[in-house]
């Protein structure tokens, strides 16, 4: 590959479409079973061949730009499977996010995938299998961003099956003006099981020709959430009023989210949701074969 290649790749974000806790784990970790969707809003990485250290940089307030940052994390994880010593170099990495943090979309497991692609290319290639067990090391989503579509995830999420594509849909993301962590919201979920709260369930059929009864838009973190946040519980109701055929709140929260058959129905309601603080986002589905091509990373000349 000539020098100083630059990688544009695309980080689609996720919804839940159904999550279960279904326990807790030996390694501190919860039982999921969850079903995942890949939807067209997403993060653009820039991944650039250059010599000395490794660098990642981001203009967005929040976004940490250490060894934290999951994308960091991806660069070092794959450097060493790869039997290379010491820091990861010969690379940086530039983030335009655009996804919301703290709303369960997976913007950082999305991001993580898309270097793990990108820096693939860059040093030299790697086998998908190799880039699957440095993503499940990283993050529990980020083996299923590998793939995308419509998929099945067990264990901690890392354990990825994939679905027959969810019929199209357009979507509705709305984003309150607060965010919620991953630990809190499992944390909160803990919390009320220990002082024996009851979880009420709302069953959603999806009314779409669909051979899967995998997902039911239940979301097992959210009545611990709500129970915090009673705005989400609003905005789900305002999602269906606008038209939705079902809504819930996504992966840890906050952001809540809604199907819709037309695009034009989905578009009326970004405006009056994108108030008080909060964002709406209007997006789509995509197919495990609409990803996959959306995701690759494509070289652009400096």
């Amino acid at each position: 590959m000539p020098r100083h290649v630059r990688l544009v790749a695309r980080a689609h974000a996720k919804v839940n479409l159904d999550l279960r806790v279904l326990g807790s784990r030996p390694d501190g970790f919860h039982e999921l079973r969850t079903v995942f969707q890949t939807i067209e809003l997403h993060d653009t990485l820039i991944a650039v061949e250059r010599p000395g250290p490794f660098g990642l940089k981001c203009r967005t307030s929040g976004v940490p730009l250490d060894d934290t940052n999951l994308v960091w994390r991806a660069a070092a994880g794959l450097w060493t499977a790869l039997g290379r010593a010491g820091e990861p170099r010969d690379a940086a990495i530039t983030i335009e996010k655009i996804i919301p943090m703290e709303a369960g979309l997976g913007g950082g497991s999305a991001d993580a995938a898309a270097a793990l692609l990108a820096l693939a290319r860059l040093w030299g290639g790697v086998p998908l299998t190799l880039l699957r067990e440095v993503g499940s090391g990283i993050g529990a989503d980020v083996a299923f961003f590998l793939s995308g579509g419509t998929a099945l995830g067990l264990g901690r999420g890392e354990e990825i099956y994939p679905l027959v594509d969810l019929p199209a849909h357009w979507i509705v993301i709305v984003r309150p003006p607060f965010g919620v962590s991953t630990g809190e919201a499992y944390t909160w979920y803990d919390e009320d099981r220990t002082a024996g709260l009851k979880e009420t369930r709302e069953l959603q059929i999806l009314p779409v020709p669909w051979p899967t009864r995998a997902a039911q838009m239940i979301n097992d973190l959210e009545p611990p959430v709500v129970r915090r946040h009673p705005e989400i519980t609003a905005l789900k109701a305002a999602l269906k009023e606008a038209g939705a055929v079902a809504s819930a709140m996504s992966g840890s929260g906050s952001a809540v989210f809604g199907l819709f058959r037309s695009r034009a129905g989905a578009a009326r309601c970004i405006r009056p949701l994108s108030r008080g603080g909060a964002r709406a986002f209007l997006t789509r589905t995509l197919t495990r074969a609409e990803y996959e091509r959306r995701s690759r990373p494509v070289a652009k000349r400096p």
